[in-house]
């Protein structure tokens, strides 16, 4: 059976970066616990923004027979005049971007699928896009890039690696579960990595009863207010006691201590009445350990912990198999809404910050959808063991000696 051909669109690609996480699993094999596995689709052009002073990019390329041209549109119609590629592969994620007032980080997500999207229009015809993490930091480019794809009829991927990992214990919750409240936690930046703390919390609460509604309110809170507003009731402290639990980081208790001055806490109030809060815990030695849910389905608290991974990141192996299932057939793996309305509290996040940590409404959020009945591709059972062994990155690789 013949390979999708891919075209990666690229900011900047050197060691870790997620030019490398993704792309060099796609392009060298994919690390899982039975070994290596021959990627299902072909990278056959690379458009790369920037070269960093660590590159791995262009070495990457050479080794595997990949041109790299010097736009988008060509890297789509491979130098000639049709689109040419059956998907589409976008990460816009690390390079050297401006950041704005509000700390958040300018990567060109808008402008990349502007590219693309530009190209399918004049063709006629679309093809399947991965957007790696945010649509954009701006709702209104997001949002802009959401009706466009749909208008084109793109089958789209869009988010990160965590909704995707294994999780321990497994959890994948019914459809219609009944849920009052829900917590994630978290730790890092604002922008990178509260947009994985959401992440995590969004794709747990978009099975609840009725299914997504969209989010009215938010509020940005910073250290000793974080702990103020857990007096006041606006977050539970048993649910994060049991999204720490399941880290298997020790007692909660500890996560006040070490964390007073650099906590930040996301409070988020859904339409259909639903209470949010992810916290990222920053000075909590447990948190560094990447992210875990907890939800109050009816009488129960349901928990799980997203289990991140060292070199060569074998949490992103799951993504990349479902980037393989989108371009194989089409398939969207999630919905693409889910991290339109991540990316929009996040941006309506860090406005209530900037604006001196304030409660924010947001009718702009009126994103409404439905989890699908069947959910990505994702591990079971017991924690990844082989793909953490697997050694990855350079070209130099004796795994990939050819």
């Amino acid at each position: 059976m013949s390979r999708p051909r891919v075209a990666a669109i690229v900011t900047a690609y050197y060691p870790h970066s997620h030019a490398d996480v993704i792309l060099t699993k796609l392009l060298k094999g994919i690390p899982a616990d039975d070994g290596m596995r021959t990627p299902r689709l072909e990278i056959v052009s690379m458009y790369l923004d920037q070269v960093h002073e660590k590159d791995m990019g262009i070495d990457m390329a050479a080794s595997c027979d990949v041109p790299m041209y010097p736009s988008i549109v060509q890297a789509l119609t491979l130098g000639g005049q049709e689109l040419a590629v059956d998907g589409v592969i976008i990460i816009a994620e690390h390079g050297d971007y401006a950041w704005n007032e509000k700390e958040q980080h300018l990567y060109p997500r808008r402008y990349f699928f502007e590219q693309v999207a530009g190209v399918f229009a004049t063709a006629g015809r679309s093809v399947p896009v991965f957007s790696d993490k945010h649509m954009s930091w701006s709702w209104d480019q997001a949002k802009w890039m959401y009706d466009r794809a749909r208008a084109l009829e793109v089958p789209l991927m869009v988010g990160s690696s965590v909704s995707t990992c294994h999780r321990d214990p497994p959890l994948e919750l019914d459809l219609d579960t009944t849920m009052s409240e829900a917590f994630a936690l978290g730790y890092g930046g604002l922008d990178a990595y509260g947009f994985h703390t959401l992440e995590a919390l969004q794709c747990m609460v978009e099975r609840r009863a009725g299914g997504e509604t969209g989010i009215v309110a938010v509020q940005c809170l910073e250290g000793a207010d974080v702990w103020k507003a857990r007096e006041r009731g606006d977050w539970s402290w048993d649910l994060a006691t049991a999204a720490a639990e399941v880290m298997e980081v020790g007692k909660a208790q500890r996560m006040e201590t070490e964390c007073i001055e650099d906590a930040a806490l996301f409070l988020l109030e859904y339409r259909d009445g639903l209470k949010a809060a992810a916290l990222l815990a920053n000075g909590y030695k447990g948190s560094q350990q990447g992210w875990s849910f907890a939800g109050r389905c009816g009488d129960q608290i349901r928990a799980t912990y997203y289990v991140m991974g060292g070199d060569p990141y074998p949490h992103f192996t799951y993504q990349c198999l479902n980037i393989e299932r989108l371009m194989l057939d089409g398939s969207e793996p999630y919905p693409p809404e889910r991290t339109l309305l991540t990316g929009g509290a996040l941006e309506a996040l860090l406005d209530s910050r900037h604006r001196g940590h304030t409660r924010i409404e947001t009718p702009h959020l009126d994103v409404t959808y439905r989890s699908y009945e069947t959910p990505p591709e994702r591990p079971s059972g017991t924690r990844p063991t082989g793909a953490a062994a697997i050694p990855l990155h350079g070209v130099d690789n004796p795994v990939w000696a050819k």
